[in-house]
């Protein structure tokens, strides 16, 4: 049986019994002190990924005022920050990149500004001069139809136009001027015009119904990151699946998305039994058009979520695992720069994991950190050995590159093996008690470690079983890194060695009975010595391009590009014309090319290309070396 089918009714009796952490609500009410924490950790932010200089002024609001315009592809937008200045403020420096800058005001008059010259990715500077007096400054300006953080997805006979933009890492500049760097924390509120059948939803406070007038309006009470802005607007619906959850999906969507989705609930009691109360009132979720570049991302409340998870079993739960982990591991506590980024993901797919764990059984998170460090060797090969430290090294280069298996996976482990040494039951108090206390604020690599040899690691022989060093500044993976056993992917790894090798028959794999997990192992595991007849006779015999598991299909996929499998071809056609997901579109365009099959790669990437948000763009051209492509 598919275990991933099973109700989660029960998980609040699992998670109980797994762990009785504090379940202390984060706040920012009525704390001065801990706001005067963030701000002052705030001012110290040094991000070579911003031209903000938050010691002498610091925005801490934010109201956006925007009209949005399918036609032309481009906002029409007023930004009104609060600032909190130095004594010796005479500037405040905010990042715009591809932006129309038309006027600026000076708490409500009119004001002189400058933009300095553009680095490429960089973007500019725009230098508004203030006085230590200033409260507010005002920006009216326009987007410009290509900018990198929207993807404008035209409207056809059967779907309506769509908008959505991807502010991870340093977007947030091409569509609203900033101090665009994780390390700054706002609050907003923002009101969004929109054409009338649409409806708009942001990373705030969202409507469940659509504006007769198309005009909406938002608060984010909690301050975020810029990453962390986000903007949707389309034809969509809602549907509530919990006291605290609740899915938007387009009409053709929505239904499968409500079934899809239908544990949010669960898994939220679960994460709040692991390391505390949900800081954000609700946790929802938006089915995006397939053009998304990522498989999530976790704007607070409103998590953006591919379609491709949508694969009718509930089998691809973990990807909200993930995101809804993030509400703790990033978005409560978020990396002070993009050089911390293990600070984000190696909490969160440690976080997920033990999500996972306590849903599902350790059998099968088990099974998924196996994947996942088998994923993270294999990449190991590819990257340069600074690429491999914890801590990155991103000055003078797109903070995308971080976006690597390093900080997800390396992270991960590295969290992993401190709770083996020191015991689980330590490690969740030690987490529990980091999150509560460090919530809404910013935290780098070296002031997590002052806190974790303050806190965890009190003793010297606890530190050198740990090796920090080796962790956060060697390359690779250390010695004492986890031993990550899943009997299960044992199993499958011994069932594709006797079928490659002809001792195990096509019709003898328990393929009917494999979780997708596995099925994706078996298929990512096929040597290069398979014939291309016994590849097909396995799609034959159990109909593998049809599946409905996008994770599954990617792989077959792979291997059919690998292989040469013709009858697979048409569906690789609609698959990468459809689909924007980074991950899958990477590997499959490199085989081709791995295959001396340029002219297919090419062919099929000038269709799918205007479908693609720019993440996904900016990869693959560079992959195909190509440039200009209309």
């Amino acid at each position: 049986m598919n275990v991933f089918k099973f109700s989660l009714v029960t998980i609040g009796l699992l998670t109980l019994i797994s762990c009785e952490n504090s379940t202390t609500t984060p706040s920012t009410d009525n704390n001065t002190g801990a706001k005067k924490e963030a701000i002052l950790n705030m001012k110290r932010a040094t991000d070579h990924h911003s031209y903000s200089k938050p010691a002498e002024a610091v925005v801490t609001h934010l109201d956006w005022n925007a009209v949005v315009d399918f036609e032309s592809r481009t906002i029409a937008a007023t930004a009104t920050f609060d600032l909190e200045t130095s004594d010796q403020a005479q500037k405040v420096i905010l990042d715009i990149r591809e932006l129309d800058i038309l006027s600026v005001q000076v708490d409500g008059k009119d004001s002189p500004f400058n933009i300095g010259e553009e680095q490429e990715f960089i973007g500019s500077p725009l230098s508004i001069e203030i006085t230590p007096s200033t409260k507010k400054v005002s920006i009216t300006y326009n987007t410009q139809p290509g900018a990198d953080a929207f993807l404008w997805v035209e409207g056809s006979e059967d779907a309506n136009p769509f908008l959505f933009t991807q502010s991870q890492a340093i977007l947030a500049r091409t569509w609203i001027p900033c101090q665009d760097s994780p390390g700054i924390r706002f609050t907003y509120n923002a009101t969004v015009d929109v054409p009338k059948d649409l409806m708009a939803l942001m990373s705030a406070v969202n409507p469940t119904e659509k504006n007769p007038e198309g005009h909406y309006t938002f608060v984010m009470d909690q301050p975020i990151p810029s990453y962390l802005l986000a903007l949707a607007v389309g034809d969509v619906e809602f549907r509530s699946v919990g006291e605290h959850t609740g899915v938007y999906a387009t009409p053709d969507l929505i239904d499968a998305a409500e079934y899809e989705f239908a544990e949010m609930e669960d898994l939220l009691v679960a994460a709040e039994n692991l390391y505390g109360k949900y800081a954000w009132e609700r946790y929802d979720l938006l089915v995006l058009p397939a053009a998304f570049p990522f498989g999530g991302m976790e704007n607070p409340r409103l998590t953006f979520a591919t379609p491709t998870i949508i694969a009718g079993d509930r089998s691809l739960v973990s990807l909200v695992a993930h995101e809804l982990a993030h509400s703790w591991s990033g978005n409560l506590v978020t990396n002070s720069t993009w050089d911390d980024f293990w600070l984000n993901e190696g909490f969160t797919v440690y976080f997920e994991q033990r999500i996972m764990e306590a849903v599902y059984g350790r059998d099968i998170s088990e099974m998924l950190a196996s994947l996942s460090y088998r994923g993270l060797v294999n990449e190991l090969s590819d990257l340069n050995p600074n690429d491999t430290h914890l801590r990155l090294h991103l000055k003078g280069r797109n903070p995308d590159d971080g976006m690597t298996a390093i900080a997800y996976d390396k992270g991960f482990l590295f969290l992993r093996m401190i709770e083996e040494t020191v015991g689980r039951t330590q490690f969740d108090s030690f987490l529990s008690e980091y999150f509560t206390k460090h919530a809404f604020t910013v935290m780098d690599t070296d002031n997590f470690i002052e806190y974790l040899e303050g806190t965890l690691l009190t003793d010297q022989s606890t530190r050198d079983a740990v090796n920090l060093t080796a962790w956060i500044d060697g390359a690779g993976l250390p010695d004492n890194c986890p031993e990550i056993q899943s009997e299960r992917i044992e199993n499958v790894d011994i069932a594709v060695r006797n079928w490659a090798d002809g001792t195990l028959a096509t019709s003898d794999l328990l393929w009917s009975d494999w979780l997708y997990q596995e099925r994706y192992r078996f298929l990512k595991s096929i040597p290069s010595t398979v014939t291309l007849e016994r590849l097909d006779e396995l799609n034959s015999l159990y109909k593998i391009s049809s599946t409905g598991n996008n994770e599954v299909l990617f792989a077959w996929l792979e291997q059919a590009v690998l292989k040469g499998h013709l009858a697979s071809y048409e569906r690789l056609d609609t698959f990468l014309v459809h689909v924007g997901r980074r991950k899958f579109l990477t590997p499959l365009y490199k085989a081709m090319l791995d295959t001396d099959q340029r002219d297919m790669a090419v062919r099929i990437y000038k269709k799918a290309r205007p479908n693609y948000h720019s993440v996904a763009t900016g990869t693959m051209d560079e992959l195909l070396q190509f440039k200009g492509i209309n």
